[in-house]
């Protein structure tokens, strides 16, 4: 199989907001030629099948994701700043978020939930990732004496879920407030944990 990493990473940039609209059974193989104005012949020869494509372009959205996150918190020295952060980049940069289909997360995970095995793992993966790294950051804060004690799980996982839920509900319904209102609540909750 030839596989060429320019044309590869083509196929997945070209692609990456059409399988994050429109899903992995949504998005069909006359998508994928339109996108990137090439044959079938040639997106196969640089991927396996549809399956691999779509694994690959979720990773790419993620991906892509998690640096603008990453980028926004490294201008933060301590860990309750770069907790606020995390929320100040949700509440800045949905418009961005909803324009490209809505977070990779969501979208791919409610989509591959009963129906795709592979991709339902790549999105397991990628959340328990991120709540380990929360884990960690809030841990680090707890042992510098920056952060009141808390259990740093169970803070993660509701930093997650309230995030989540918010971006869901704010693209399904349209109305950014409820977004708005809860990333607010829970931003003045995390910084209320300063020490």
């Amino acid at each position: 199989m030839i596989r060429n990493p320019e044309t590869r990473q083509l196929i997945i940039e070209k692609t990456a907001e059409i399988f994050n609209k429109q899903g992995y059974a949504g998005t069909h193989l006359s998508d994928l030629t339109k996108a990137t104005g090439l044959t079938k012949g040639s997106i196969y020869g640089n991927f396996e099948n549809k399956q691999e494509v779509a694994v690959a372009v979720f990773r790419y959205n993620y991906e892509r994701l998690r640096n603008e996150i990453r980028a926004s918190l490294q201008k933060h020295a301590h860990p309750i700043d770069k907790l606020a952060a995390l929320i100040d980049y949700y509440l800045h940069n949905f418009e961005l978020l909803f324009e490209n289909g809505g977070c990779p997360l969501i979208n791919t995970g409610a989509d591959a939930d009963d129906t795709n095995q592979e991709l339902k793992k790549e999105v397991t993966e990628s959340i328990l990732q991120w709540k380990n790294a929360l884990i960690r950051l809030i841990g680090y804060g707890i042992g510098k004496g920056e952060i009141k004690p808390v259990n740093a799980e169970a803070l993660a996982f509701r930093i997650i879920a309230t995030i989540q839920g918010s971006v869901f509900l704010a693209k399904t319904l349209g109305d950014i407030q409820g977004l708005n209102e809860n990333l607010k609540t829970l931003k003045k909750e995390i910084l209320d944990l300063k020490l």
